[in-house]
Order: C-alpha cells, then sequence, then structure tokens
C-alpha cells in the first residue's frame, strides 16, 4: 500500500479509531508528564459505524446482560485471529477466557462444549463477552476495520490501559505466548490493573508516566503492535516517544483520537487530519481510519 492511499471509512463524529504501520525511526526528545485516560468510556449505539465488504455480516454484538453467566452456543473464529462470534439466540463477540470461571468486570460468559474421540468425550470452552460500547477495539473490529496487528503470540504495547478492561480481551486475543505491555499513569486504576494482571500473567501492568517511556524501558521489550488510547492533546507525539523505543519496523500501530480532547474548538474533521499529519512526521504511515 503506497503511502497515502489509506482508506477513511467515515469521518462523522467526534471520534476515530486509526490503524497504521511503522516505517523507520529516528532520535525523539523526552518529555513532561501525562495521565492517561479510561477507554472504557460508553458509546452511544446509534455511533457504531457499519462494517466494511468484508466483515462477517453476522458478526453484530448485541449487548445482553452483563452478569456472569454461561449458556450454550455455537462458536466461530471472527476474521481477526483470536477473536470469535458466539452464535446463539444473540450474536456476540468474544473472547476466549484465559482464566476460565472468573470474570473482569461483571462482563457475561457464555461456554461451547466441544467433543473429542471416539469416547465422545465432552469438554467446555469458556469465552468472555467483548461489549464494543465498554472497549474502542472492540468497536474498531466490529466497524470494520481491516488490520488491528493484534493476534495470537504478539506483544502488545498498550497505552491508557485504564482498569484493565479492553487489556483484559487483548490478553485474551494474545494468549499464553503472547504479551500485553499496559501502561497506565493514574494510580487508581492502576490498583485495579495490577489486581487483573494478577490472574492473567501475560499482562505485565506498568503504573507510570506514558510521556517518559525511558523510565520504564527496562520492563518493556520490543514489541508488535502499539494501541494508545491517551486522550491528550499531544497524543501522537506521546506515541511517537514509545515507538521509537519499543515498535519494531514494521510493526502496528492503532490509535484512538477523541477530536475534544485535542482540540475542542475546531471541527473534528481538521483535528484529525492534523493528527495524521502528526503520525506520518514521526515515521508512521497511515492505512485505514474509523469513526465510531
Amino acid at each position: 500500500m503506497k503511502d497515502g492511499d489509506w482508506k477513511e471509512k467515515d469521518v462523522r463524529s467526534g471520534e476515530i479509531i486509526f490503524s497504521s504501520i511503522a516505517t523507520e525511526w529516528h532520535s525523539h526528545p523526552e518529555a513532561d508528564a501525562v495521565e492517561t485516560v479510561e477507554d472504557e468510556a460508553d458509546f452511544p449505539e446509534e455511533e457504531i459505524v457499519g462494517g466494511g465488504e468484508d466483515f462477517l455480516e453476522a458478526a453484530v454484538v448485541i449487548v445482553g446482560d452483563e452478569e456472569a453467566s454461561q449458556e450454550e452456543v455455537d462458536e466461530e473464529p471472527h476474521r481477526h485471529a483470536g477473536i470469535f462470534v458466539a452464535r446463539g439466540k444473540e450474536d456476540m463477540l468474544v473472547t476466549k477466557n484465559l482464566c476460565p470461571g472468573e470474570s473482569v468486570y461483571g462482563e457475561k460468559r457464555i461456554s461451547v462444549e466441544n467433543s473429542s474421540g471416539a469416547d465422545d468425550n465432552v469438554s467446555k470452552t469458556e469465552y468472555r463477552v467483548w461489549n464494543p460500547f465498554r472497549s474502542k477495539l472492540a468497536a474498531g473490529v466490529l466497524g470494520g476495520l481491516d488490520e488491528i496487528f493484534i493476534k495470537p503470540g504478539a506483544k502488545v504495547l498498550y497505552l491508557g490501559a485504564a482498569s484493565g478492561t479492553s487489556v483484559s480481551h487483548v490478553a485474551d486475543i494474545v494468549g499464553p505466548t503472547g504479551t500485553v505491555f499496559a501502561v497506565e499513569f493514574s494510580h487508581r486504576s492502576g490498583r485495579d490493573l495490577i489486581n487483573m494482571a494478577t490472574h492473567r500473567t501475560n499482562v505485565i501492568p506498568i503504573i507510570e508516566d506514558a510521556r517518559h517511556p525511558l523510565k520504564y524501558r527496562m520492563l518493556v521489550s520490543m514489541v508488535d503492535v502499539i494501541f494508545a488510547d491517551v486522550a491528550q492533546p499531544d497524543q501522537a507525539r506521546i506515541v511517537g516517544l514509545n515507538a521509537h523505543l519499543f515498535l519494531k519496523v514494521g510493526g502496528g500501530v492503532v490509535v484512538s483520537i477523541k477530536a475534544n480532547c485535542i482540540d475542542s474548538t475546531a471541527a473534528p474533521e481538521a483535528v484529525f487530519a492534523r493528527e495524521v499529519t502528526k503520525l506520518r512526521e514521526e515515521r508512521i504511515k497511515p492505512l485505514e481510519q474509523l469513526t465510531l
């Protein structure tokens, strides 16, 4: 894909999720402190944009009761590896529970029976419903992002981890062979993040300032993808700082941009265009843009 030959799926509301790929790096100076924000804001249902042509038609989440429960359904793989679609009374986006029997934020759990061998041994696999109204990444998947770069075995740097709602699902996706480095500045949210990570050992919680990646450089290895949801005016610069230190050449970047947090006086379209330009200056080539 040529630089500039990227897809802008919609620019109607004040928030987008942005997928890009790293090209080459140059040195970047350090900066000052920033507080990352939670990634769990509720989104009005009408703002979820329909999927692309190659998106599974029936993979539409209908949010149900969030109390932990189990029911018998069929599951099938989503086109993004590590994500599944549960077929039942309602079709739901789900991830395979890394810690069966446990929920993270009171999300609904479902189980699927698997029979194997001539002895008809039956085993159960547990999945957790991924609510797109509490996770921007899930909303992006439902909206039809062609590439999220997060897959089984991947190493992910998650900026703006908050209390770990979306991080827990990313941990499910990458599985036991992958790693999620979750950075959160707020100590209050960080306590919940650390508590979640005690059960999901592939999550490494880092309670630190995302503008100072050198402070946690000894904890983070080179990663395959960076997901950023820090909602700060200099978010592109924060992503660049971390990408120059930790992202592999050719690695992926997924950024959630909230226009009001960047510039509340400008039109969302203008804000998004400026952020794309800033990311290009950081040697991050845009691939697609989706409005939430």
